[in-house]
């Protein structure tokens, strides 16, 4: 990496400590930063909560122009907005169920007004308006977030995210930034492959949590166990489920155990969503239960545990769920309680994750009818997009259509978006001229725009986000006579007045096609199935095994080469109880299980064989692999190897 002059590097402290507060910089951070200020294409492996926005938004702040941040979570991008702005950072984002005319505004905004950061969904990359401003803007850095969305062999494939690439086009020179949490060695070569990095740089925080105990229990009565682990651990947590209703059903579980519980689902109005979050956030609740959709951007440092009721379908989900605990670096716990039935239920959703071909087809050609959206158009359109409402009207299963639509996204035909939760937002259409006008000769009126301009700034410039129970309350209005007002101002095209939206989006990314014209590409969707299967099984083993390290088995995973045992893991803490050193078990353990494949022995004629170690030693190491099932007893009083035990 260049050598840096002192000059910049107490630049970049500076605007840290301005605008983030912080007087020093986390683990590799700064090296990111300095990369990335080199002109470097970059990236960066972060674990949960290790601050991979400070990499792309100092460096960003630190030079002229713009930086184009890409991500496919709505509600994060909504959060770092939101946060910049706080800042006095200038910043947009550009999500589905926005306005063509706002979004026009956003773009311009972008190339003549100053702004910082641009946040956008990869789908919006490749629209024609986008392109054609694109060019004029002056991007100073790319900043790609999840981006192991680029890789075919990753867990979250997003096709949309293969259009990075084509926009690097039109901006060479300007460096990228590639930021995940989750990234096996062959999605990271995959990663930079597909983002086309010249000169590229790689920089991996380790995987493993030191302060993190990883525990795996095996339970019939999962709510039982969880209530058990919430008596032992003190703190607050997060307890993850595979449905709605469940959530529901656990919150009230634990209500009526004493708990303070809430639940959280996408399904939830953003008013309930809100409110959920800023109880936990301000400890009014204490346990949190919720599908998947919680946590992403959440910045609580102090959660003690996180439990899995259900098991995820990978790893990498896993690791990125159970490592929104102890982000303060204080002991916590990620805790997976399953049972047979757990093992049941992946089966039955790796058939369900990839269904027949027709029922794909027919779930295409009905969303296609329910908008009535004729052949050939369509391109770039987004509508709300309620999936319970859209099978009832086809009389179709939920659980299909949700799947078939996944297989629609890999496709490349459409994509869903989580609610998107747009507040409601006015920008004056007229000039001032006509607005002053307007208020003279209709005096009536006049009161209410005054305290509108008062209220907001820059509602000629662009759209400004507002709150019509503050504008009735300071006009002395019911908040439906406001919002009649407002309606009023916008048909006389004084002003354009958008009210909120709160639904999920599905976006048409090509055009409709005819039915005939619809292609599944049956060999790309076995081998995603064949990749599913993979990840699955590992997750399986991992909750499965109880012989090595659970740390271990993660930070191996991910490619990251680690030989110590964290010493914290239930595997782990059973291990320390045998008072055996790590060289001695393998040892010992290798000794046994080299002897028992060449035939069954007596448990005397094993110690006997153990040579070089103490017999207490041995015995404890055998008493060990009969109680985790390496080894077992045949015909009376003989031992034999377990097959399939590793």
């Amino acid at each position: 990496m260049t050598s840096f002059p002192e000059i910049v590097i107490n630049h970049i402290q500076q605007i840290l400590t301005r605008y983030w507060g912080y007087s020093t910089f986390r683990s590799l951070q700064q090296e990111i930063i300095l990369s990335v200020l080199d002109g470097k294409d970059t990236l960066a492996l972060m674990p949960t909560g290790g601050g991979k926005s400070i990499c792309f938004q100092v460096p960003a702040m630190a030079k002229e122009g713009l930086c184009l941040v890409v991500s496919p979570l709505i509600a994060l991008m909504k959060d770092q907005v939101e946060h910049l702005k706080a800042k006095g950072i200038p910043a947009v984002s550009i999500v589905s169920g926005m306005s063509k005319n706002e979004i026009d505004i956003a773009l311009d905004n972008c190339i003549y007004g100053k702004e910082k950061f641009l946040y956008l969904s990869p789908e919006r990359l490749s629209s024609d308006l986008f392109i054609a401003r694109l060019q004029k803007m002056n991007i100073n850095l790319i900043a790609i977030d999840e981006a192991h969305c680029i890789s075919q062999w990753g867990y979250d494939f997003r096709p949309s995210y293969l259009k990075i690439a084509e926009v690097r086009q039109h901006l060479p020179g300007v460096p990228i930034l590639a930021l995940t949490a989750s990234a096996t060695p062959l999605v990271q070569e995959d990663i930079q492959q597909r983002l086309d990095f010249k000169n590229g740089q790689v920089f991996k925080k380790s995987f493993e949590r030191k302060n993190l105990s990883y525990i795996v229990l095996h339970e019939e009565d999962k709510l039982q166990r969880m209530l058990n682990v919430m008596k032992k651990i003190p703190g607050t947590g997060i307890v993850y489920v595979r449905t709605r209703k469940k959530t529901r059903d656990v919150a009230e579980f634990l209500i009526r155990n004493n708990v303070r519980a809430s639940f959280y689902h996408a399904g939830l109005s953003s008013a309930d969503r809100a409110k959920v979050q800023d109880d936990w956030m301000k400890g009014r609740v204490r346990i949190v239960v919720s599908t998947n959709a919680f946590g992403m951007g959440i910045d609580k440092s102090n959660v003690r545990f996180v439990v899995h009721l259900d098991m995820p379908d990978s790893l990498e989900a896993y690791y990125q769920e159970a490592g929104r605990a102890g982000r303060d670096e204080q002991k916590s716990y990620a805790v997976l309680i399953y049972n047979e039935s757990d093992l049941i239920e992946s089966q039955r959703r790796l058939e369900m994750s990839f269904p027949e071909v027709k029922a794909i087809r027919t779930t295409y050609q009905a969303i296609a009818n329910y908008y009535q959206l004729p052949v050939g158009s369509g391109k770039g359109v987004s509508f709300n997009f309620d999936i319970g409402e859209f099978c009832s009207t086809y009389n179709l299963p939920v659980a299909e259509v949700f799947n078939c639509l996944k297989i629609l996204e890999l496709q490349g035909l459409v994509v869903t978006s989580e609610s998107a939760d747009l507040h409601a937002r006015l920008r004056v259409t007229a000039s001032s001229q006509e607005l002053y006008e307007f208020q003279v000769k209709n005096v009536k009126i006049d009161n209410f725009i005054k305290i509108i301009l008062r209220s907001y700034e820059g509602l000629f410039d662009e759209y400004v986000m507002i709150k019509e129970s503050e504008i009735a309350s300071r006009a002395g209005l019911s908040i439906e006579e406001c919002k009649s007002l407002l309606k009023q101002l916008s048909a006389l095209k004084l002003f354009n007045y958008i009210e909120s939206k709160d639904t999920p989006q599905i976006t048409f990314t090509e055009e409709r096609l005819d039915l005939k014209d619809l292609h599944i590409d049956r060999e790309n969707l076995a081998d995603r199935k064949k990749r599913y299967l993979i990840r699955q099984k590992a997750m399986l083993n991992y909750a499965t095994s109880f012989e090595k390290c659970r740390s271990l088995m993660l930070v191996n995973y991910f490619g990251e080469e680690a030989r110590n045992r964290c010493g914290v893991c239930d595997v782990c803490l059973q291990r320390n109880k045998i008072g055996v050193s790590d060289l001695e078990f393998d040892t010992i353990s290798d000794r046994i299980r080299l002897l028992l494949l060449k035939g069954e022995f007596s448990l005397d004629e094993l110690v006997s064989k153990v040579e070089d170690h103490h017999e207490s030693q041995a015995l404890k190491v055998i008493e060990w692999m009969i109680d985790n099932s390496k080894i077992k007893y045949v015909r009376g009083n003989l031992l034999e190897w377990v097959e399939n035990s590793n």
